[in-house]
């Protein structure tokens, strides 16, 4: 049995449970997200 995991729902399940224990960390969480993306969509896979 193999598992394969991709790393876009892992990061959004770990910060779903970020913000529902930290609301005030929905700022941050949301702003690494996109420079995270953003860098990737630049940079290749």
């Amino acid at each position: 049995m193999q598992l394969n995991l991709t790393v876009g729902p892992f990061v959004s399940l770990i910060a779903g449970i970020l913000i529902l224990v930290m609301p005030r960390l929905l700022n941050y969480i949301i702003a690494l997200y996109l420079i995270i993306i953003g860098l990737v969509g630049l940079f290749g896979h």
